[in-house]
């Protein structure tokens, strides 16, 4: 593609792919819009968060069932390795299913769209032009950018792939990073109420797991608000009541429970 022709569909779809300093339409004043995205394309991001969050509220429920239920403090401290191991097993696994599913059908996706570039450019070419009008291209330029987009195979395979699939080739996502994050992050959420158990039992274990849940789960919901962008107070707060919504259903059940 030709200098023209980059600066063209730069300027088609600045919205898209805006660079450090691009010039508003009708004016040369230019604009700095540089910003940072993070990269979550690969799974293992979104599978760390998940985990960490999952491990710790659900065995701080676990424990605290037991704990409520009068358990002996060997039975809460073999109740809380296993949640802990085969949770993080069970959440690793699912994380490398789902990402290797997901992977596979966009791989396929992605074939699909190769082999129609390969046996009908013109068809395609038509296509990408039409999508470049439905979103306020004029008519002659959108035909000259498909155009110049059809040239190149893999460049067309990946505009097409943007525009009609939603993700970008390369960019399917790594099921062994996410499995290997949600694994490590699950099992550290789960250590954290399990941890007085291992040194000590009894009521000063089940205060002590109760006040290093909270604190974990405040910590972990405001380390979310980096991610979302929300503030930290509120995304805190939230996961520490869910956590505590939990804890508390499942301690009231172990108390009725045991009290039979």
């Amino acid at each position: 593609m030709d200098h023209l022709g980059a600066h063209r569909v730069r300027a088609a779809y600045g919205r898209r792919a805006v660079p450090p300093h691009r010039y508003r339409v009708g004016t040369i004043v230019p604009v700095n819009e540089e910003h940072h995205h993070r990269n979550l394309s690969g799974g293992g991001a979104r599978a760390a968060v998940f985990g960490i969050s999952d491990g710790l509220v659900s065995n701080v429920s676990l424990i605290l069932g037991m704990a409520g239920a009068n358990a002996s403090a060997g039975s809460v401290r073999l109740a809380g390795i296993a949640g802990l191991v085969g949770g993080a097993f069970s959440m690793a696994a699912g994380e490398y299913v789902s990402m290797r599913a997901q992977s596979e059908l966009m791989e396929r996706e992605l074939d699909v769209e190769r082999r129609a570039i390969q046996s009908d450019p013109e068809d395609e070419r038509r296509e990408l032009a039409a999508l470049y009008r439905s979103r306020g291209v004029e008519p002659d330029m959108a035909d000259e950018l498909s155009g110049k987009m059809m040239r190149d195979p893999d460049l067309a395979l990946e505009t097409h792939a943007r525009e009609e699939l939603g993700f970008t080739p390369g960019e399917t996502g790594n099921p062994f990073q996410a499995a290997a994050s949600s694994f490590v992050m699950f099992a550290l959420g789960a250590f954290i109420p399990l941890l007085p158990w291992l040194l000590t039992g009894g009521t000063t274990a089940t205060l002590w797991s109760v006040g290093l849940g909270a604190v974990a789960s405040f910590a972990v919901g405001a380390a979310l608000s980096l991610f979302t962008g929300r503030s930290w107070l509120w995304s805190a707060s939230r996961q520490l009541v869910i956590a505590a919504a939990a804890a508390g259903v499942t301690f009231t059940i172990g108390r009725l429970v045991g009290a039979h």
